[in-house]
């Protein structure tokens, strides 16, 4: 039972390590899964175990980025420290609507975490990438510090549309990035960033305001749920990095389609059933 309960967490990993950056929907991969394995009453699925084990994710964007992200690295020059500060300005000022309007939807929202709603969302979204992708788009921002504030905050403001179960947070950001100018690259990296605050400031809510009291053991299995998370973190960035230089969002879009069709059919199939 316990080799049972590990592996389980091993598969909770896997699956957020790999939904959290591709713009498919941890969240609603994450709840799916759990209610495919009978575990969405338990610890595995409880608020604690969903969010908390994103710091799993957010350590290996930490780490993948540690260079680009540090603006006290020796090896930058002046002006290469200022753009860093530029771009933690901008990822910070991209923040603000998720603490304003995400933190404080939050706890309302997660009465939605539905597979309609889910699976609603993943379609919406889908096509939103494809119709992006479609549409003939002048790329005016090929790098962070071409950025303004401006159009950190309107990505931000996207971002925010998250706390919508099933929606997907690198989904949202990058499909308004994309909307407001910017190439794909700097749509995921901008991304990835956001996540940073957001992501730690949304898992340290939950500790402190959840009166859930973890055993040991349940501790073990979260400590697994994140180890594995940043192994698998890892590798899917670089997928995704490699990926969007070459190809667009299309595969993206077909896959949040055809998934939300499945599980659609799955809960009418649960319903009448």
């Amino acid at each position: 039972m316990v080799f049972v309960e590990y592996l389980k967490s091993v598969l909770l990993g896997i699956v957020e390590g790999i939904t959290e950056w591709l713009p498919i929907s941890s969240t609603g991969h994450m709840i799916l899964l759990n209610d495919f394995m009978n575990t969405d009453s338990g610890f595995f699925g409880s608020q604690i175990y969903l969010y908390v084990i994103q710091l799993g994710a957010i350590l290996a964007i930490a780490s993948l980025y540690f260079g680009k992200l540090n603006p006290f690295a020796p090896s930058k020059n002046g002006a290469e420290k200022k753009n860093t500060w530029q771009m933690w300005f901008k990822v910070i000022i991209g923040c603000l609507p998720a603490a304003v309007i995400g933190l404080g939807l939050n706890d309302f929202m997660d009465q939605f975490s539905t597979p309609v709603v889910v699976a609603s969302m993943l379609i919406l979204y889908g096509i939103g990438f494809l119709f992006i992708e479609k549409k003939s788009k002048t790329e005016s921002v090929k790098t962070i510090t071409d950025m303004s504030y401006k159009t950190a905050l309107m990505i931000g403001l996207f971002q925010a549309l998250s706390v919508v179960p099933g929606t997907s947070r690198s989904g949202s950001s990058i499909l308004g990035a994309m909307i407001l100018g910017t190439s794909r690259p700097v749509a995921a990296e901008f991304s990835f960033f956001m996540a940073i605050p957001v992501m730690v400031g949304v898992s340290f809510l939950k500790i402190i305001t959840n009166d859930y009291v973890m055993t040991p053991f349940e501790w073990g299995l979260l400590l697994t749920g994140m180890i594995t998370a940043y192994l698998v973190s890892m590798a899917s960035v670089k997928f995704l990095m490699n990926y969007v230089r070459k190809h667009d969002f299309k595969a993206f879009g077909w896959y949040r389609i055809v998934l939300g069709i499945i599980v659609l059919a799955v809960a009418a199939f649960k319903y009448f059933a």
